[in-house]
């Protein structure tokens, strides 16, 4: 590191120290978040050193993060990419290729899927031609069930995609089982969960492919970013080819003749010898990643033992604040599991003397920032009017989700003044409408 670069960065951590001073907490004043990035000033200089390096495409810092999360999981292979969005787009057009003979998802194969999740684990389903199979949630967890999902197999079912529900872990090795018992394929939406654990194993280890999103409302960030995790090279090489372009080869950007097949192969109805490189066996994205977010994404990677254990922290404190108060009903972790929470979910029961938006406008007006649970029901979305899906059983909890359910938040930066304050302003309101 030359003179002036150490100098720049000493003066980045100084800078952080300068605009990081923690102001005080003013009740109904200072906004408790929902969820938001965390930093330190070694995160902030990473970035910068990254960016004077002008390491602006994906390369060093990418590989480096795709080989520690990897290990951090106990996973052969990580793909990183640009969004946990595209992560799930490619963890199921990788199930669409040739190469996989019969197992390959095909227009009009069916996935099993929740209703009341974020739309895009849902949209990659659509979007490779294939029909979405809803199943409802249990209240309280907010997950569905093995049950559920076994009832919905028909003779189209291949695959099931399903998110841990805001960090709460579903019954992964039971899912998994009844994936194997009925050949079909299991992507675990694992981008809500980092570090929860699931029968002392961590989510995103149970499926034949996990996703994992680094936006800054998730367990740790890039800014933007997302990554496919997988035991499979066979899985692993397919996910990179529809990341990058399409290509058959897989060296990096930059990188000459790695694969030793760069000249040497014939594929298609190609000349032999045709560059491996602008050779490409799929329909593919460039949904890459850059060295920028990587840097971040390192540093972050450090931290995520101590995000969960405040997560698990505030998400007790606010569930022992809480317990007891009538009307609401309060989320629970599914046996078997250690979540690491991304959020502190409520529904409003329908025999409250107030209604969800009642609860939810008071506490906006009181700084409490509020999200409502995703989709509550994507079939009732116009995106969706359209859309050929089939539905197994009722979603009438997800119905009730859509009427009565939010979260409020448990992320790092919420400190025991804030979840003090929360809990407070939430046993107030209640007392004050029981009474009425």
């Amino acid at each position: 590191m030359t003179d002036l670069k150490a100098r720049i960065l000493e003066l980045v951590h100084e800078y952080h120290r300068e605009q990081s001073g923690a102001g005080e907490f003013v009740a109904g004043e200072t906004p408790v978040l929902s969820s938001g990035p965390v930093f330190d000033e070694t995160e902030r200089a990473a970035l910068v050193e990254a960016a004077l390096d002008m390491r602006i495409a994906a390369s060093t810092y990418a590989v480096q993060f795709e080989r520690r999360f990897a290990r951090h999981f106990g996973m052969r292979k990580a793909q990183l990419t640009n969004s946990g969005s595209s992560a799930n787009l490619l963890a199921l057009s990788a199930l669409t290729a040739h190469e996989l003979g019969d197992r390959r998802l095909r227009p009009g194969d069916e996935v099993i899927t929740v209703a009341a999740g974020f739309p895009t684990t849902v949209n990659p389903i659509v979007q490779n031609g294939l029909v979405p199979v809803f199943v409802d949630v249990d209240l309280g967890t907010y997950n569905t069930t093995v049950e559920r999902v076994r009832a919905a197999i028909g003779p189209r079912t291949k695959a099931i995609i399903v998110a841990h529900t805001l960090g709460n872990p579903f019954d992964a090795a039971g899912m998994m089982a009844l994936a194997e018992e009925h050949g079909l394929w299991l992507i675990e939406d694992n981008c809500d969960a980092v570090g929860s654990l699931y029968q002392g194993r961590p989510t995103g280890t149970f499926g034949h492919l996990s996703t994992v999103s680094f936006y800054p409302a998730h367990h740790i960030t890039m800014g933007e970013g997302g990554c496919v995790l997988t035991n499979s090279l066979e899985l692993s090489h397919l996910v990179q080819s529809f990341r990058d372009w399409g290509r058959d080869c897989w060296c990096r950007p930059g990188e000459d003749d790695r694969c030793h097949k760069r000249f040497g192969c014939q594929l298609g109805t190609l000349p032999f010898g045709y560059d491996h490189k602008y050779t490409f066996s799929q329909i593919g994205y460039n949904l890459k990643t850059t060295d920028l977010q990587a840097a971040l994404g390192l540093r972050q990677l450090d931290r995520v033992a101590a995000f969960g254990e405040a997560r698990r922290k505030n998400w007790q404190r606010l569930r022992a604040d809480l317990d007891g108060v009538p009307g609401l009903l309060l989320p629970e972790a599914t046996p078997d599991s250690d979540p690491s929470w991304f959020g502190f979910v409520i529904t409003v029961r329908p025999s409250a003397p107030f209604t969800r938006n009642d609860l939810v406008l008071h506490l906006e007006s009181q700084q409490i920032r509020t999200r409502l649970l995703f989709s509550g029901n994507l079939t009732r979305h116009p995106a969706y009017r359209q859309v050929d899906y089939r539905v197994a059983g009722t979603l009438e909890n997800s119905d009730v989700i859509v009427d009565n359910t939010f979260w409020i938040g448990v992320y790092p930066g919420i400190t025991d003044e804030m979840t003090a304050y929360v809990g407070r302003t939430i046993r107030e309101f209640v007392a004050e409408r029981s009474r009425g």
